[in-house]
């Protein structure tokens, strides 16, 4: 049984209804997650499990905040999260999956991906920064290379955080009125609104070509923060922890992450 930093559900459950703010009770569920995802790492450091994650989505969809709420307090010597920068020339001359085999996970290893090769699925084609044959290649190769990665014995797990227009422009406009938030700022923001309907497409393209019985997508509605980053670590759990952990945790939540399917891309479960 998990317990957060309070009292223990046997004590908690003696206390009186209004004692505890929703504040509390949040960050109770908070810590009961992410100790769940501590005894998991344990777990899979003993095992020598090699962990990959990516984190894919659209511009502002949050996954800076989910990868610092699931990693906060997951071991710093075996917990790599890898943003690369723009590739150089000779980046580009490279393999296009070669940047990244370097990054992959060693055995007691989480490596998380914060944006993947998953760029030359959504912000390459968009943005004009790889041709059309470059980008066929990699939705032709992409499915191939994860199932040498799969078959080797890594975990991996492909996480897509999408978020409506609406909520997008709210949070880049922060971005740029919080001086907090400044190094969060891009130049292709300004794209995220006004080549929406060619992201929408370049993604429902990735997501149909992409998505295998090796190497699933699950899919993560983004506009609701705090859900968001629950039921990723929900997620996390029952699709990495042995059955006796996983059991102690709530399934995800259908209406916030779901598998991938077709049927998503047309009936208002991702945004169009």
């Amino acid at each position: 049984m998990f317990t957060g930093r309070g009292a223990s559900p046997a004590n908690a459950a003696n206390l009186p209804a209004m004692s505890k703010s929703n504040d509390d009770d949040r960050q109770e569920e908070l810590d009961r997650h992410q100790l769940a995802l501590v005894r998991w790492q344990q777990h899979a450091m003993a095992g020598g499990e090699r962990v990959l994650l990516i984190f894919e989505g659209r511009d502002a969809a949050g996954k800076d905040g989910a990868i610092r709420t699931v990693t906060e307090h997951l071991s710093v010597r075996n917990t790599r999260v890898v943003a690369l920068p723009k590739p150089s020339d000779r980046d580009r001359s490279l393999w296009y999956f070669q940047r990244y085999v370097p990054r992959l996970p060693a055995a007691g290893e989480l490596t998380i991906f914060n944006r993947s090769w998953y760029n030359r699925g959504g912000v390459e084609p968009v943005m004009g920064f790889c041709t059309p044959e470059q980008h066929e290649a990699f939705l032709r190769d992409a499915p191939v290379f994860e199932s040498l990665l799969v078959s080797s014995g890594l975990k991996l797990v492909k996480l897509w955080l999408d978020v409506s227009k609406k909520e997008q422009a709210k949070r880049l406009q922060e971005r740029k009125d919080d001086p907090l938030k400044i190094m969060k700022s891009s130049p292709l923001d300004a794209a995220a609104q006004d080549r929406w309907d060619d992201y929408s497409a370049a993604r429902d393209e990735m997501l149909r070509r992409t998505h295998t019985p090796l190497a699933p997508w699950v899919c993560v509605r983004g506009d609701r923060k705090q859900a968001a980053r629950l039921n990723i670590m929900r997620h996390l759990v029952h699709a990495l922890a042995p059955a006796d952990l996983a059991s102690c945790i709530d399934a995800p939540d259908p209406d916030v992450l779901f598998p991938f399917e077709h049927s998503a891309l047309t009936d208002g479960r991702l945004e169009r």
